[in-house]
């Protein structure tokens, strides 16, 4: 696994695990209702992804980026609608999205090389 893919991951897990285990209500809620948010419903789940990266895009997360990259990449979505999503984001928040377009195609990047080196 590429060191960018592992200290993300490996860093998302270990603080999610930190928050969780304080017990607090409200953030549990939250994560439940994020994770509920993405299931499969009147949308499909790959759209609901794509929908959660242009969204993530534009709000300028790249935690949240890479996150929607990775479970984008592992339900089995193309890089080209990858792209073209990210190309809806690039022109719903502007220019100023640039930098966090060039971090996604380089987490991509790494996702792809993962899957070469398995």
């Amino acid at each position: 696994m590429s060191e960018s893919v592992k200290e993300f991951n490996d860093y998302r897990s270990k603080m999610n695990d930190k928050i969780l285990g304080d017990n607090n209500k409200i953030i549990k809620r939250i994560f439940n209702l994020d994770t509920n948010a993405f299931a499969e419903g009147a949308l499909d789940v790959k759209t609901k992804e794509l929908l959660g990266l242009v969204a993530s895009t534009v709000l300028r997360c790249d935690d949240c980026v890479k996150y929607h990259l990775e479970t984008s990449y592992k339900i089995g979505l193309k890089k080209e609608e990858v792209v073209e999503a990210l190309g809806i984001a690039t022109l719903v928040g502007g220019t100023i999205v640039i930098p966090h377009l060039r971090r996604a195609y380089e987490f991509w990047d790494a996702l792809e090389e993962d899957s070469k080196t398995k």
